[in-house]
């Protein structure tokens, strides 16, 4: 049995043949720009979990797409805190380059890295994905998205931000929304402040009376409104994790798919879980400003 060529140092890689943690199909080079891959075609440790990472999400989001082509000739996808664009760059390259019509849309707030994406893109040719310089809120709000979008997602979009994302997909009517939450800190200040108050209601209070438990609770809980906040909308919402533990922490995987259910039940419910851990405070965060159904 021959052994598998390597390539040379400094050498560039043209090809995954001998990579086999790399998809069929996805282009090196770009992977090289990413800086996921070196110039000779290697991978460390981070770059490699970093990448099963993406595949993994991508793993959740390419049946949403075709499902969303099922019944349209085109799909549009908007990447809440782009960062470095590793997901929109990777599933415009395994799966939009060969569509028509269709378009990833990355949403940062840092220029150097939009300005930088919007470069790869004009590189590549890759004319169905840009970049722009906008908060997550200030997306919501821009006339440089379309009214509607069938797919949403956020990686490790930081605190706030992926309710920010919620509100955004709410608003476009998105038919898919994929979120990896991150650094969901809000909560937990607010459990924090009003825990005086609050210890000598319910025995649940020991939940969060310690800090640590307070932190990791408020993570958890804020987690859970999220997702009562999003069947009240009419969404379906599974749970699962991204992947193994031992690659990441920030590893809470949310896919919403709106089928129109009832609304009534999950919106009580999310006001009552509010009321019991002592959030009332956040009820305009996860109701809108209407009434739900």
């Amino acid at each position: 049995m021959k052994p598998s060529k390597q390539p040379k140092i400094g050498a560039t890689v043209t090809s995954a043949d001998n990579m086999p943690e790399i998809r069929e199909g996805q282009t090196v080079a770009l992977l090289q720009e990413l800086h996921i891959l070196t110039r000779d075609g290697k991978m460390n440790q981070d770059s490699r979990r970093k990448l099963k990472q993406v595949y993994h999400l991508y793993q959740f989001i390419e049946p949403l797409l075709k499902e969303v082509l099922e019944s349209k000739d085109n799909v549009t996808l908007v990447d809440h805190g782009a960062g470095k664009s590793y997901l929109g760059f990777i599933i415009y390259d395994l799966f939009f380059k060969a569509l028509q019509n269709s378009h990833i849309y990355g949403i940062e707030t840092r220029e150097e890295l939009v300005a930088r994406s919007q470069e790869l893109a004009r590189k590549f040719n890759f004319p169905g994905i840009s970049f722009l310089p906008l908060s997550v809120a200030e997306s919501t709000e821009s006339t440089l998205l379309p009214e509607q979008i069938d797919v949403v997602t956020a990686l490790h979009a930081c605190n706030t931000a992926t309710d920010d994302a919620i509100q955004f997909a709410l608003k476009k009517k998105a038919r898919h929304i994929v979120l990896v939450p991150c650094c969901q800190a809000e909560v937990a200040s607010v459990l924090k402040k009003n825990k005086g108050q609050s210890l000598g209601k319910s025995a649940l209070t020991e939940i969060w009376r310690h800090p640590i438990h307070t932190r990791e609770f408020g993570s958890q809980i804020t987690n859970v409104l999220r997702c009562l906040q999003l069947e009240a909308h009419g969404y379906s919402v599974t749970v699962t994790e991204l992947v193994g533990w031992e690659h990441s922490m920030k590893n809470e995987l949310i896919i919403a798919t709106y089928k129109n259910l009832p609304r009534k039940r999950p919106a009580e419910r999310l006001k009552e879980v509010l009321e019991t851990v002592g959030l009332q405070e956040m009820h305009t965060r996860f109701f809108a400003e209407e009434e739900v159904a």
